[in-house]
């Protein structure tokens, strides 16, 4: 699959290009999978591309009359640098890739429970977040991991997508009672997953990618389902239909938390196991392209244990994408710099979490925190129900000053200032024609963030 580490975008440039001048190409594959991007230089020099599906374990027989389409490319270039490439590619995405009904629409500001809570919440904790979250202006309240079968840790659960019984009224009571307050509600899922202590697993364990001769290797105690199967296809679409409608719910946040191991398919014969990969994607995308159109009002983020899958196949059915599940700010400015090489900041999520950060443990002033996180789709990570009155009037003047500059974060003319080294800086502007209309910019030198 797509990854932090091997994103199916590369950038060729030559050694004197920069971030205002010089030729440079980006090449952007739509797909999620196992996928390669190899660039040769003949004798003569003369450079050649070859990027799409990796052919490492991939194997697929072309029968007599039948076809076989490959991921299609984005293919940019700039004579004027690194920022005008990743211009190309943000005007792009933002009005040929994502869905047409999010194209050049806001998104909203969100709170999300997971660093707030963990598992560790009820019904009565969940409704103090949101009725705090209505009073500073938050505008979307979002549940994450915890709310289904018995998963009150990570070890169970995943594929019994139904109500947890320490949640009050289940999934639709605390969705009437956000609602309540005038907030959309939001919902955490990791359909592609399934934990061997569930229910599901249990009654299948046929649908789980393992041999069933050997035994499975764990990643954060779960399996993968296999994709690649239409029952299992329909049996997901048939559940998250309920759970939506039940909940009406307005925002999925949509997880993929391992990595693939044990890569066999019980529903693929020999002659076709070695394309499982491919079978994989194409089954994921089916049940993605079934659900967005069955659920077109429905803001949809991928997320795969933060930054991973972070694709333009994604994007065609999620317009955004969970940067990463690191939410320090220091270590978010290094990663949205290198996210927005390709990526717009309408595709990114970005959020105010908790100090100390719960990932390397850095103090941040929340001030700073802000400056990073209002580079995306901004909101808050973090238990609010426990700000200082102090802090409580400060977020409510960055929400505030947010919402008065959304559009140009969101879908403004982005650029960035100085390379990735000891300062970083970046900045987005508004244009009418030829005439400044607005700017916003932040910088980071030494470990010191200032916003401008």
């Amino acid at each position: 699959m797509s990854s932090a580490n091997h994103n199916p975008f590369i950038a060729l440039a030559n050694r004197e290009t920069n971030e205002h001048v010089g030729p440079c190409y980006g090449f952007g594959v739509f797909y999620s999978g196992n996928h390669l991007s190899v660039a040769e230089v003949s004798p003569h020099c003369l450079t050649r591309v070859m990027t799409g599906i990796n052919d490492f374990d991939f194997r697929w027989e072309l029968k007599p009359n039948s076809s076989f389409t490959t991921p299609e490319v984005a293919l940019t270039f700039s004579a004027s640098g690194l920022n005008t490439m990743s211009q190309q590619l943000h005007h792009f995405i933002n009005h040929h890739v994502v869905p047409e009904q999010w194209r050049l629409v806001e998104r909203p500001i969100q709170v999300n429970n997971w660093e707030a809570t963990y598992f560790d919440f009820d019904y009565d904790k969940l409704d103090a977040i949101a009725r705090k979250a209505k009073d500073v202006g938050v505008e979307l309240f979002v549940l994450d991991d915890g709310w289904f079968g018995k998963r009150d840790d990570d070890t169970t659960s995943l594929g019994d997508y139904f109500d947890n019984p320490k949640l009050q009224g289940g999934i639709a009571g605390i969705s009437k009672k956000v609602k309540s307050y005038g907030l959309k509600f939001g919902i955490w899922v990791e359909p592609e997953m399934v934990s061997p202590d569930s229910e599901l697993f249990r009654k299948h364990p046929e649908w789980a990618v393992a041999h069933p001769l050997r035994e499975p290797s764990l990643g954060r105690n779960q399996l993968v389902l296999d994709m690649a199967n239409p029952d299992v296809v329909d049996y997901l679409f048939d559940k998250l239909s309920d759970v939506f409608s039940r909940a009406d719910v307005d925002y999925v946040k949509w997880d993929h938390n391992r990595n693939f191991s044990d890569n066999y398919a019980q529903s693929l014969d020999s002659s076709t196991q070695s394309g499982f990969n491919h079978r994989y994607v194409l089954g994921l995308y089916d049940l993605l392209a079934r659900l967005t159109d069955a659920f077109p009002n429905i803001l949809f983020e991928s997320c795969s244990s933060g930054g991973n899958r972070f694709d333009l196949g994604m994007l065609c059915y999620m317009p955004q994408t969970w940067t990463s599940d690191n939410t320090d700010a220091i270590e978010r400015l290094n990663i949205q710099h290198g996210t927005s090489l390709c990526y717009p900041l309408s595709s990114m999520s970005a959020h105010v979490a908790a100090k100390p950060s719960h990932q390397v443990l850095r103090r941040t002033p929340l001030e700073t925190r802000f400056n990073v996180a209002a580079f995306g789709n901004f909101g808050y990570q973090l238990d609010i129900t426990q700000l200082t009155s102090n802090e409580t009037q400060a977020v409510k003047e960055q929400i505030a000053f947010y919402k008065r500059h959304r559009k140009l974060i969101q879908f403004g003319r982005f650029y960035r200032l100085a390379p990735l080294l000891t300062t970083i800086s970046l900045l987005g502007l508004s244009r009418a024609k030829t005439v400044l209309r607005d700017c916003l910019a932040i910088t980071k030198n030494f470990n010191k963030v200032t916003a401008i």
